[in-house]
């Protein structure tokens, strides 16, 4: 007797479910969430930190990152750029460039801080700060802008690869009291689903990132 259409289909259902299911390959709970790209971890980052509303500005060399930081002082109309770092006091006093260098007149006059910082997620454009520098707990928060100056080498892939960075840094016993992740301008939309910028800290954050990758030998 021949068999019809839908007798076909059945026996390859009852074939099919007479054969033991393959099981699902054992996670990798040790593989990232998030895997790592061949692409440029800079560009990412940088993608990534236009995209939470930071203003992103390449510097190709000392030089030119004070050029950008002068026009960007000026573009903003910023009289008062707090600086409390050492490092970055000696850099800019080099350039010319004017600034706040002490704590006199901060709560009435502070328009912007420029500070440095532990690392940069090429993944979702933080910036991550810690209270271990000059610039302690308040200089990246009080001000209306957050001007930070960090280097090529500090990017890492994601949040982990930052902490890890930290614990390889300072020692797992020895950890900063304050470390805080940054993405984007302060911001909320809390009251009545409408976004205001700078409720909890600056309304804008400006990043100047110096190359320092080495020289490719001949």
């Amino acid at each position: 007797m021949s068999q019809t259409s839908r007798d076909i289909m059945l026996r390859r259902i009852r074939e099919s479910l007479a054969k033991p299911a393959p099981l699902p390959a054992a996670p990798d709970f040790t593989a990232p969430l998030h895997p790592t790209t061949n692409e440029d971890l800079a560009v990412a980052f940088a993608q990534s930190f236009r995209r939470v509303g930071g203003a992103f500005y390449y510097c190709e060399s000392v030089e030119h990152f004070y050029d950008q930081l002068f026009l960007y002082k000026k573009e903003k109309g910023l009289e008062n750029l707090y600086v409390w770092e050492p490092e970055l006091k000696k850099l800019l006093h080099a350039g010319g460039l004017v600034f706040n260098g002490d704590e006199a007149d901060f709560l009435q006059k502070a328009d912007a801080a420029l500070t440095t910082c532990e690392a940069l997620v090429a993944r979702t454009g933080s910036v991550l700060v810690s209270g271990a520098t000059s610039s302690g707990r308040r200089l990246s928060i009080y001000p209306e802008q957050h001007l930070v100056f960090a280097r090529t080498s500090q990017v890492v892939t994601d949040i982990g690869d930052a902490l890890q960075g930290m614990r390889a840094r300072y020692g797992a016993d020895k950890l900063p009291s304050m470390f805080s992740l940054t993405t984007g301008p302060s911001r909320t939309a809390d009251i009545e689903k409408t976004l205001v910028l700078g409720a909890h800290g600056p309304r804008a954050i400006a990043l100047f990132l110096l190359d320092d990758a080495p020289e490719p030998t001949a």
